[in-house]
This record gives C-alpha cells, sequence and structure tokens, in this order.
C-alpha cells in the first residue's frame, strides 16, 4: 500500500452518547462485517474514534457514507488503537496479523471476524504479550456481501462466537447487538463447515449444475423454489476463496458424504418408505432452524 496520511472524516453522529468501551477502534476490512462493525461502533460511541483501513475506492465509499472518522491505506494509522479488528480475508487476516507489532505500538484487544478460526489462533501465538488476540466470528451476513449492503443492525440478536472470553471484547460485542459463545477454533471449524460453507457449496453447485442444464433463458421460468434454495448462490468467490481452503480439512470429508447420500437416494426414488424416511428427517431438522 502506498503511504499517505490519513483522512479525517467531518462531523459525528448526533444523539446521547453511551460511555465508550474502546477510545480507538481501528477495522482492516470495510466489507459486510467490518461496514457494519464501523456504522454501529461510530453510532453507538461517538467519543470513540472509528479508524478504517482499506483500499481507496473502498474507503472514499465509507467516507461518503460516514461510516468511519478516519480513513487510510496504511497499517500504520493504528498505532494508537486500542481495540484492532481484522475483517480481511481469511488468509490475508493472518498476514496482517504479523505486522502488527510493527505498527501498532500501545497495548491493543485484537480479534477477527472470518470464519475459521484454526489457522488465525495458531499465528495469534506468536504476537508480543501486549496484544489480547480472541478470534471471533459473527453469524450474521447477507447474501450479498460488500460495505453498499452494510448496516448498524446487522448483528442484532446473532449468536458472535469467540475462542476465549475477554470482559471488554464481550461488551463490545454485546453493545452491537450479539450475544457471544465462547468455542475452541477445532470445534468452530468443523461446526460452521456443517452450517456455512457445506450450505454455500451445496446450492452454488445446485446453481451450477441447473444453469448448465437448462440455460440461462429457461432459467426466467423458475419458481420461488429454486430461487429460495439457491439464494447463497449469490455470493461473490473472493468472499470464500481464502474460507474454503483455510476449513479444508473439515469441508472435504462432508462434501464426500453429501455426494455419497445423494448418490444412494438416486437408487431409491421409486421407494416411498425412503422418500419418507428423507422428507421426516429433514422436516424434524429444519424445524429446529
Amino acid at each position: 500500500m502506498a503511504k499517505e496520511l490519513p483522512v479525517l472524516q467531518p462531523g459525528r453522529p448526533t444523539g446521547q452518547p453511551s460511555p465508550p468501551i474502546f477510545e480507538k477502534i481501528g477495522i482492516v476490512g470495510l466489507g459486510l462485517i467490518g461496514g457494519s462493525i464501523a456504522i454501529a461502533a461510530r453510532t453507538l460511541w461517538p467519543t470513540s474514534l472509528v479508524i478504517a483501513v482499506d483500499n481507496k475506492d473502498v474507503l472514499e465509499t465509507a467516507m461518503r457514507l460516514h461510516a468511519i472518522d478516519v480513513a487510510a491505506d496504511d497499517l500504520i494509522v493504528l498505532a494508537e488503537c486500542d481495540l484492532v479488528v481484522l475483517a480481511a480475508p481469511v488468509k490475508q487476516n493472518i498476514a496482517i496479523l504479523a505486522e502488527l507489532d510493527d505498527y501498532v505500538r500501545t497495548p491493543a484487544v485484537v480479534t477477527d471476524v472470518g470464519s475459521t478460526k484454526r489457522d488465525i489462533v495458531r499465528a495469534a501465538a506468536s504476537l508480543p504479550p501486549r496484544f489480547a488476540f480472541i478470534g471471533g466470528h459473527p453469524l450474521a451476513g447477507a447474501a450479498r456481501g460488500g460495505l453498499e449492503y452494510a448496516r448498524a443492525d446487522l448483528f442484532r440478536g446473532r449468536p458472535w462466537l469467540v475462542t476465549s472470553g475477554h470482559e471488554k471484547l464481550a461488551s463490545f460485542i454485546h453493545a452491537l447487538g450479539a450475544t457471544t459463545r465462547t468455542i475452541t477454533a477445532d470445534a468452530h471449524d468443523r461446526l460452521v463447515a456443517f452450517l456455512s460453507h457445506l450450505p454455500q457449496l451445496t446450492a452454488s453447485a445446485l446453481m451450477q449444475v441447473v444453469g448448465e442444464g437448462v440455460g440461462e433463458e429457461a432459467l426466467g421460468l423458475a419458481g420461488r423454489g429454486l430461487a429460495d434454495t439457491t439464494r447463497l448462490a449469490s455470493s461473490p468467490a473472493a468472499m470464500w476463496e481464502s474460507v474454503l481452503a483455510s476449513n479444508s480439512q473439515e469441508l472435504r470429508p462432508l462434501l464426500k458424504y453429501l455426494a455419497a447420500a445423494l448418490d444412494a437416494f438416486a437408487d431409491h426414488l421409486d421407494d416411498p418408505d425412503a422418500v419418507r424416511s428423507l422428507f421426516d428427517e429433514a422436516n424434524r431438522a429444519k424445524s429446529s432452524l
């Protein structure tokens, strides 16, 4: 990144301020999650400074939306942050983590919002003692990513998984409207492989097969069933490349298990008992969502 002076946002949100939990909040990556954290933090704590690091185009959008106070394309702007949120893609977060000692001069809480935890928790073990790292993953999102879809209420009522307890970070997360749940990195990656990564790949693969099978013109005849089933297929690859690579050891056997289950069921399409069993078990699981 080219080193440029940070850009300051004029004006602050109005209203009754809450006592700040963190005085200077640094967010690296202003996608859907990072952008939503920025918007919510700037609204909740007008006396805190929300500092963002991203590329120039994203930062210009963030300033126009009044989502942040300080914009810069270099990590040096994080020098005095007491909270650093890594909200870039998973592999990029790990690379940035290794650079924090060179840029952040004061003690700080460091967390991430990536959807895999094993690799980054392992990498965080090499951080100097002045940093407290807590892996994090808000289970909130939308079918489409990007700053333009960010909103302050994205986390309201949603779980936020953390790899260890930390009172100040938990207070910050709760103020955003989420509830925390502590989980080990290994258990986290297995859980999200089932709950998030497998559904995403299934929806994308299904949409690919249907699209190739009927063609673009015929897709216009589809009803709500296909649209609802494949909603996740709108997700951009850039959101998922490093996620899937970093959780391949959990996801690979699940994909093979799903493929085997579908292959086995293909031999029982004319068996009412098999059909009823599949739909009944699916309905029972669905009722728990």
